[in-house]
């Protein structure tokens, strides 16, 4: 591809020029690379003298600049759900002469073609169609699958560019066929932010060290704008740092639903300062094109949990650079805090290639099968196997390779080799032109490596336990106030388990193979030899014997026998099964003819 490069200066008072200054229009079959967030790329094609269409990549993005009282004259007009063809036809047949502008979604993108063809106009040879934040067709194409849909229609405009400052790599055979060039914006200056990089096992504990430090360093507390793309985690978080009075999210309409029924009311999927608060929480909604113009200059902090969530994974050379980006007036402090994943695989460009090409033959060699199926059984078989193979996800709709699918694969999976240990996540921030990066380790006897084991909902109660106690052995004797607060973490996990570790200790429990029961009454032995209370029979007899089952008066007498024995206590009358009575109500049965006690209720 074709390379062009067009420098951007400081001007006399030290602001950035706008692109229009170096730039008055943006040719057609371009690829922008504008290097800088807020140079004014779609502000340029929303003032230029021709009909535009701009493909944003969300919602905020579209209401914020329809709304923005700078383009009040511009004849704006938003596309997204909820606005119909209908609604579109009208717009155009009122705009008549005036330029069409025109922002939509791309999954709403196909609302405006049809608009056009509705009146008998063509939309390829009548405007200009730019698809802004471009990296997204990249970067989202794996979870949002309509987010492509205009590709087609984009290369069949007249006139149309790509733009963003943050550009991937984009193989679709196209853009060489139709001899796509890239502009490339360069300053003149220096345009690096100091960015803080905190490596932690444990992305709660960073976080709340963070924000103690930022609340203990200011006297007029800035906004603090925390960017993790995950409202799980984001609640999590609140919840545990007691942030819930003072905190503000902002994310997609389906999370803001999924707080409420939390009972978090301070949700929000359109950002507007005036709902912001002391922390205030952004899901990737809010990482793009969105414009954030505050008085004040905040502090961002990035956050990934790998363990929690890969999702939360945070680009250096998209992500974290739009995120910065979103504050027009500048940023006081940037933290990034993440953990990294020694599981995650690391792959050379050259063996995920390599890995593509094999999964397309794997494809192409079954598709063929199916092709010559004679029956219906066995092309049912064959479809089967065709939609399980990898590289079906690296098709469109109308089974064509999807190249914005493919470059997502690669990307995604490039980008694991970053979160694989401390030093290639330090690496790949410190090879970044946006960036200079301080690194800060952080680290604790228990993270989120240790949360997530405890947290396996798939593994037994028994090996949960089994966690647990090694946990407590790692965290050894709790004395500082971070030890302790790992520790009631445990107890919240499984009280009992943690009880019992500090009565009885790993060998005994251990020992008794993880038992409940034996374990428990190990425990009511220990507390008995070391102060009696008078009550431990009363609580080994519940511990043996549980409402609502049915007992063999042999098993009973013996059972009740053995719990004496073991504290050595004789009872001032001799032990029948009847002396159950003394302990429950019970009812008389019988199995199989052999005479029993139901255990009605407990006598306290």
């Amino acid at each position: 591809m074709r390379k062009m490069t067009i420098e951007i200066n400081l001007n006399e008072l030290g602001r950035v020029q706008y692109l229009t200054e170096v730039l008055p229009e943006i040719p057609t079959n371009t690829i922008l690379y504008k290097k800088l967030t807020g140079l004014g790329a779609t502000y340029g094609e929303i003032t230029a003298k021709r009909d535009s269409i701009i493909i944003e990549p969300n919602v905020p993005v579209i209401i914020g600049k329809c709304n923005d009282p700078k383009h009040k004259d511009d004849n704006l007009f938003g596309v997204y759900e909820g606005v119909y063809t209908d609604n579109i036809v009208n717009y155009l047949e009122k705009s008549k002469k005036k330029y069409y502008k025109i922002l939509t979604t791309p999954e709403s993108f196909q609302k405006v073609k049809d608009a056009f063809e509705e009146l008998e106009m063509s939309v390829h040879c009548s405007c200009f169609l730019l698809f802004d934040e471009c990296h997204k067709l990249v970067k989202d194409a794996d979870y949002r699958s309509d987010i492509t849909l205009p590709i087609d229609d984009f290369f069949k405009f007249d006139q149309k560019a790509l733009v963003s400052a943050t550009p991937i790599e984009l193989n679709d055979p196209r853009f060489k066929e139709q001899n796509f060039k890239m502009i490339e914006i360069q300053p003149t200056f220096d345009y690096k932010k100091e960015l803080w990089l905190h490596h932690t096992n444990n992305t709660l504990q960073a976080l709340k060290t963070v924000l103690s430090k930022l609340d203990n360093e200011e006297t007029a507390p800035l906004p603090i704008c925390v960017f993790i793309n995950s409202t799980d985690i984001i609640y999590s978080l609140m919840k545990q740092l007691d942030l819930l009075e003072d905190s503000a999210v902002f994310c997609a309409p389906k999370s803001v639903d999924k707080l409420k029924k939390n009972r978090f009311c301070n949700v929000y999927e359109e950002w507007n300062k005036d709902k912001m608060k002391r922390y205030n929480f952004f899901t990737s909604r809010f990482f793009n094109a969105v414009d954030m113009e505050l008085e004040e200059q905040p502090h961002v902090i990035m956050l990934t949990d790998v363990y929690f969530a890969e999702h939360t994974m945070i680009d250096p050379y998209t992500d974290a650079i739009q995120i910065v980006g979103r504050f027009r007036n500048g940023v006081s402090s940037i933290t990034y805090i993440s953990n990294t994943k020694k599981g995650l695989p690391q792959r050379s460009k050259e063996e995920i290639k390599g890995y593509l090409i094999c999964s397309k033959e794997i494809y192409r060699t079954m598709k063929n099968f199916y092709d010559c199926a004679t029956d219906r059984a066995s092309r049912d078989a064959y479809r089967a196997a065709l939609e399980s193979l990898p590289f079906n996800r690296m098709l469109d709709r109308n089974g064509r390779e999807n190249w914005f699918a493919i470059d997502n694969y690669m990307d995604e999976e490039l980008m694991k080799n970053y979160f694989h240990d401390e030093n290639s996540l330090y690496k790949a921030y410190d090879n970044c032109d946006s960036f200079i990066v301080y690194h800060a380790g952080y680290y604790c006897p228990l993270g989120d490596s240790e949360r997530l084991k405890r947290e396996n909902k798939s593994q037994s109660i028994k090996d949960k336990r089994k966690e647990i106690v090694r946990q407590l052995e790692m965290l050894g004797d709790c004395v500082t106030e971070m030890e302790l607060e790992y520790k009631r973490d445990l107890i919240a996990a499984d009280s009992f388990i943690v009880e019992a570790y500090d009565t009885v200790g790993k060998e005994v429990i251990e020992k008794l193979k993880y038992s409940k029961k034996k374990i428990t009454e190990a425990m009511i032995q220990k507390q008995y030899s070391e102060k009696a209370t008078g009550t431990e029979v009363i609580r080994l007899i519940k511990n043996s014997f549980t409402v609502g089952q049915k007992y063999t008066r042999k098993y009973t007498k013996e059972e009740i026998k053995r719990i004496y024995a073991l504290l050595n206590i004789y009872p001032p009358k001799a032990i029948t099964s009847k002396t159950v009575c003394d302990f429950f109500m019970v009812s008389e049965c019988k199995i199989k003819g052999e005479r029993c006690y139901l255990l009605i209720e407990e006598i306290l």
